[in-house]
């Protein structure tokens, strides 16, 4: 699979990156069995044997269990870490902890700092490669998220910074107070979510040189998640790259010049090697704008 540096950073990372979301197998940390545990091991080997080297999670993520999963399939894998990128985010606070709290967004220095500590436990290594902030805090000081950023950076503990879900103005924001530049920017982008085309955020990632990552790039539940409309035209540009319908779905988002890096969150490995394929699919201009118009539901202005 093609490598891609991330931003202006040196860090590198496949095409397609693998999305750890769903390796619990339940958003619920208390309803975690061993046989889930295990099958997600088996998920993220999946991945990387079909040659992913990024992978992205979340201290949210099943609250933390997925960053546990992970971090016993680097130790069950012989030589994969030092051969992949590990992303992870955090940033929001569940309700009741501590009791009578809310559900919150939280970008004090205080609370990244030990975000970050308690994830490189669960994970069992020493460095997170990239840290995104994962939903706006809208209550955030620019200048005290740097300032936690540089020092995570200068203890070692994080190589590369990157944000999700920002608006251009909160990433504008926030880059200004800044000595360094963020790597990525993750947003929400597919077939069935469209409206980042025209948000202004690919824009400011293509002129401040910030690579775009995707989260749920088939919908969140696969191709039958489109408009009906797109199914046909899906299928027709599927079989003349000798492709499946959701890999053709993937490298719609690959043609896009702001180099968007699609996250794969299937748990089925058969799944995973087929999505791989859209890494070598380069669809023409006439194919792309196709699907755009079924997406959209009717012709462009």
């Amino acid at each position: 699979m093609q490598t891609v540096l991330l931003g202006r950073s040196s860090l590198a990372t496949t095409r397609l990156v693998y999305g750890g979301w769903r390796i619990a197998g339940t958003q619920d940390p208390t309803a975690v069995v061993d046989s889930a545990r295990r099958i997600g091991v088996q998920s993220i080997q999946a991945a990387y044997e079909a040659g992913f080297t990024g992978f992205d999670l979340a201290d949210v993520y099943c609250g933390g269990v997925c960053e546990e999963i992970f971090g016993t399939a680097l130790r069950e894998t012989p030589g994969m870490r030092d051969r992949v990128m590990v992303a992870t985010k955090c940033g929001i606070r569940v309700p009741g902890v501590p009791p009578g709290t809310p559900y919150r967004y939280d970008f004090s220095a205080g609370y990244l700092v030990s975000s970050v500590e308690a994830a490189l436990v669960r994970l069992g290594i020493g460095t997170i490669d990239l840290l995104m902030l994962h939903r706006p805090d809208f209550l955030m000081e620019p200048a005290e998220v740097a300032s936690a950023f540089d020092s995570l950076r200068r203890s070692g503990k994080v190589r590369e910074f990157g944000v999700s879900n920002f608006r251009p103005t909160q990433v504008a924001l926030l880059q200004g107070a800044m000595d360094f530049p963020l790597a990525v920017h993750q947003v929400e982008i597919s077939l069935r979510r469209t409206a980042t085309l025209e948000d202004g955020i690919l824009d400011q990632c293509q002129a401040e040189r910030i690579t775009p990552m995707a989260w749920s790039p088939l919908g969140g539940s696969g191709v039958g998640s489109f408009r009906p409309g797109v199914l046909p035209v899906l299928a027709e540009i599927a079989a003349e790259h000798g492709i499946s319908a959701e890999a053709a779905a993937v490298a719609w988002l690959l043609k896009h010049p702001a180099g968007i890096v699609p996250v794969i969150g299937t748990t089925r490995p058969e799944r995973i090697r087929n999505l791989a394929s859209a890494s070598g699919v380069v669809l023409s201009r006439d194919s792309w704008y196709r699907l755009l118009e079924a997406a959209l539901g009717a012709r462009l202005p």
